[in-house]
C-alpha cells in the first residue's frame, strides 16, 4: 500500500469535499430522522460505490488515455460546469 497516495487522496478529498451539497443533504437527512446511524450508512455506502467506480474507471481509461489529457478534460469540464452553475445561478 502507497501511503503517501493514499494520505494525498484522503487529504484532497476531505477539503474538497467539506461544506458540498452532499455534506448538506447528509445533515438534512440526520436532522429528520432519530437514526443518525442509518443516514451515516447510507450516505457512507453511496460514497464507496462512487469512489470504487470512479477509481477502477480511472485505471481503465489510463490504459486508453494518458493521463495528462485526463487532467485536462477534467479540468475544462470543472471550468465549464462551474461557468454553467454561476450563469444558471444569475438568472434566477
Amino acid at each position: 500500500m502507497d501511503w503517501k497516495i493514499m494520505s494525498t487522496a484522503f487529504l484532497t478529498i476531505l477539503m474538497a469535499e467539506m461544506g458540498d451539497k452532499t455534506q448538506l443533504a447528509v445533515l438534512g437527512f440526520a436532522s429528520q430522522t432519530k437514526s443518525t446511524l442509518s443516514v451515516i450508512i447510507g450516505a457512507m455506502g453511496a460514497f464507496l460505490i462512487l469512489t470504487v467506480l470512479a477509481a477502477y474507471l480511472g485505471g481503465f481509461i489510463t490504459k486508453y488515455i494518458q493521463p495528462k489529457y485526463l487532467n485536462i478534460a477534467s479540468g475544462v469540464l470543472f471550468i465549464v460546469l462551474g461557468i454553467l452553475a454561476i450563469k444558471n445561478g444569475m438568472t434566477e
